[in-house]
């Protein structure tokens, strides 16, 4: 399953990042990492970003990133 997957007002918890580079850099700096736990808030008009909390911080994510967090359930 990935972030675009998860329901408004679940947790996840981050198994691991399907990218490299400058977005992998990106999520860490988010606090986005193998073990982190994730909340979804919302989903912005279209679906396009999601709005999620990660240790405290609320954040959007565009649809396209999120696929690439694969999430396991909590």
């Amino acid at each position: 399953m990935n972030l675009g997957d998860v329901k408004i007002g679940n947790f996840a918890i981050v198994k691991t990042l399907n990218c490299e580079g400058k977005i992998r850099q990106r999520f860490f700096d988010l606090g986005i990492f193998e073990g982190a736990e994730i909340k979804v808030l919302a989903f912005a008009p279209l679906s396009d970003p999601i709005i999620i909390e990660v240790k405290g911080s609320i954040m959007a994510i565009r649809r396209n990133d999120a696929k690439k967090i694969i999430l396991s359930e909590r």
